[in-house]
């Protein structure tokens, strides 16, 4: 485990993100305005708190979930976007009784949110966390999952600062009821959760944020992460639907039961050759990037987990689990201190991308770290 003081970003300023500069965007969720906040109260004056995190305009009622007995689900209807009708769903595992004894006086969330070509199934996360003490939830974002809707692009947006609103209603909906809310991000949802906790820092909406191997900067070679960033920040805005990439099927095969793997989850929402990378998509990732580079300002504490190693990502491979082979754990590692001032990293030997999905001893060594991480900082729930 190390803690990370906040640093000049470095190497960064050489042959790394430095290129990104043509791609700076002002409105990634910067400082609690997105494209639906136009009149929300600047951070720090009165009523920001309320126009941060606004409970939604509707949430139905809890239904049976998709992963069985004690997992329910919520849909959060939403504003309508550019591809019509939206919604993200809420699924909630409750937490385990003690015997006979009272709830827990202080009542913890951690809400759960996804990478790209993903959505929430990882059921023995949410057990893991309901028999430390916590209530857990999970979002599945608009067009992922549960919320993918059949006139929807899968997995497509063009701001990453549109899924504030189902993140603001989420954490709202969790306030109402708990002391405490931990966000969970993995990949791109690490990302995502990182510029919304920066964005949102003013009212303080959580009171951790916990980082599964975030999507911090673009793996790839020179060309890619130069001269093909400088292409798409160009051809992105007039053409953003064109197809200008998607991700390897081996790291997916090798996750599934079906072809060898641990695990089952549902193809049509987590396919193993993904969906379609759009320009659009690519050029609010990569100004993200450029976002964390510059440095952000999360005001809670942060923990960071990556596996220790880095493996091929464009073909198979004995250690596809064992490594990250979706991102550059280096990235993660250089890029973390970026997110704020109390910023603890943990890489976890051998394991995978989602190190909820890796190889036992590596599984469990992930989910030790996080729970002891919010024991320490937060407190802990139960008596040993």
């Amino acid at each position: 485990m190390l803690r990370l003081a906040r640093t000049a970003p470095g190497w960064m300023r050489r042959g790394g993100l430095a290129v990104l500069g043509a791609c700076d965007d002002r409105r990634m969720l910067d400082d609690a305005q997105t494209p639906h906040d136009a009149h929300a109260p600047a951070p720090g004056r009165p009523g920001a708190h309320a126009a941060a995190v606004r409970p939604p305009v509707h949430v139905s009622e809890p239904v049976p979930d998709v992963l069985g007995a004690g997992w329910t689900a919520r849909t959060i209807h939403l504003r309508p976007d550019a591809q019509g009708e939206a919604v993200a769903t809420l699924v909630h595992r409750e937490v385990d009784p003690v015997g006979d004894g009272p709830e827990p006086t202080s009542r913890r969330a951690v809400l759960y949110v996804h990478g790209f070509v993903d959505y929430f199934f990882q059921a023995h996360v949410g057990d893991a966390f309901a028999a430390h003490g916590e209530d857990f939830y999970a979002l599945d974002l608009r067009g992922y999952g549960r919320s993918l809707r059949p006139w929807q692009e899968p997995n497509y947006v063009t701001e990453l600062a549109t899924y504030a609103e189902e993140l603001d209603a989420a954490v709202a909906l969790l306030r109402e009821d708990h002391d405490q809310v931990v966000v969970l991000g993995h990949s791109t949802g690490g990302l995502v959760a990182s510029l919304w906790a920066h964005a949102r820092r003013a009212s303080r909406p959580v009171d951790a944020l916990v980082l599964n191997s975030p999507y911090l900067d673009l793996r790839g070679t020179w060309f890619e992460r130069t001269i093909f960033t400088r292409v798409i920040d160009v051809v992105g805005r007039p053409a953003p639907r064109l197809v200008v990439g998607k991700i390897a099927e081996h790291y997916g095969t090798a996750l599934h039961s079906a072809t060898g793997g641990e695990w089952e989850f549902d193809l049509t929402w987590k396919p193993h050759e993904g969906f379609p990378a759009r320009a659009g998509w690519v050029r609010t990732v990569r100004r993200a990037h450029r976002r964390v580079a510059r440095g952000l300002a999360v005001d809670c504490p942060v923990l960071v987990l990556s596996s220790d190693a880095t493996g091929p990502k464009d073909r198979w491979h004995e250690q596809l689990l064992t490594t990250d082979s979706v991102l550059d754990v280096a990235h993660i590692a250089a890029l973390a201190s970026r997110l704020g001032p109390d910023v603890t990293y943990v890489p976890v030997p051998g394991g995978a991308h989602d190190l909820a999905l890796s190889p036992e001893p590596a599984r469990s060594r992930y989910l030790t770290e996080v729970l002891d991480f919010l024991d320490t900082r937060l407190g802990a729930l139960r008596a040993p």
